[in-house]
């Protein structure tokens, strides 16, 4: 088991191993917690066999990157999610930046993570894609391509070298939580639309009894005596179950941007 996609200080990494240790044991379920720290490429942990429940991106599940069941996905402590097993991505500037809207920064310098995310790259090529056209099919002067990890895009607009990156606005609200020191010179210029967050998963190979199991636990958490603390810790409200068929948001952004030859947020 594994949170690392949310685990954005070793303090809410601990927490989520913490949560993951009540919910397996509810479950029945004995799983070794595995740190897998940045910048270890997430596609080979989501390869393992032996994956028993380990967040992954709603996007490499919809594409079929790994061979996965999805199990649960958070429901972020949010006004935005709604109560939902959703996420957006925060559009982000330095906080003394000229830019008022989006559209300013064009022209400018832009950076994504990786291509098989959802918030780091799929849903920003989603959201530019109504500012594209044949007269203008490239929106920005440079682009920053596989930065990786939502850590290094903070750290990329903090530090001026892309002028606007997106941010899964989940891990913003943690790291805003957690280090403000970190979040105290950027601010947010627009927010894509909300599409199903990432889940925790098992390997295909993990008995239908084991993920049911699980699925169990992790949507009774909320109603749990310990899941008060962590809650707080985690910005939770707790999970919903979720199948393959919940992730088809993030195919059809996906195939609108190829439709209309945008291949990557550029």
């Amino acid at each position: 088991m594994n949170a690392r996609m949310y685990a954005v200080t070793p303090e809410v990494e601990a927490a989520w191993r913490e949560l993951l240790v009540r919910v397996t044991a509810e479950a029945g379920v004995e799983l070794d917690y595995l740190p897998y720290p940045a910048p270890q490429p997430l596609e080979h942990l989501w390869g393992r066999p032996d994956l028993g429940c380990v967040l992954m991106c709603g996007y490499p599940i919809a594409l079929g990157l790994a061979p996965v069941v999805p199990i649960a996905a958070p429901v972020p402590a949010a006004p935005w999610a709604g109560g939902r097993p959703v996420y957006r991505s925060d559009l982000i500037v330095r906080a003394d930046a000229p830019y008022r809207r989006l559209e300013d920064t064009f022209g400018g310098r832009a950076g994504w993570t990786v291509a098989h995310s959802h918030s780091g790259f799929n849903a920003f090529r989603h959201h530019l894609l109504r500012h594209r056209s044949a007269a203008t099919p490239r929106l920005y002067r440079e682009v920053a391509r596989e930065l990786v990890t939502a850590r290094a895009v903070l750290d990329a607009v903090r530090e001026g070298r892309i002028d606007v990156g997106p941010l899964d606005a989940y891990w913003h609200l943690l790291i805003a939580r957690h280090r403000p020191d970190l979040t105290a010179g950027v601010r947010v210029l627009e927010s894509t639309e909300v599409a199903p967050i990432p889940a925790f998963v098992a390997a295909a190979g993990v008995p239908a009894a084991t993920v049911a199991a699980l699925q169990r636990a992790f949507t009774a958490a909320a109603q749990r005596p310990w899941f008060a603390d962590l809650k707080e810790a985690l910005l939770l409200e707790g999970f919903a179950a979720v199948g393959r068929a919940d992730f088809a948001t993030t195919l059809a952004w996906d195939a609108a941007a190829r439709a209309a030859g945008y291949a990557e947020p550029a």
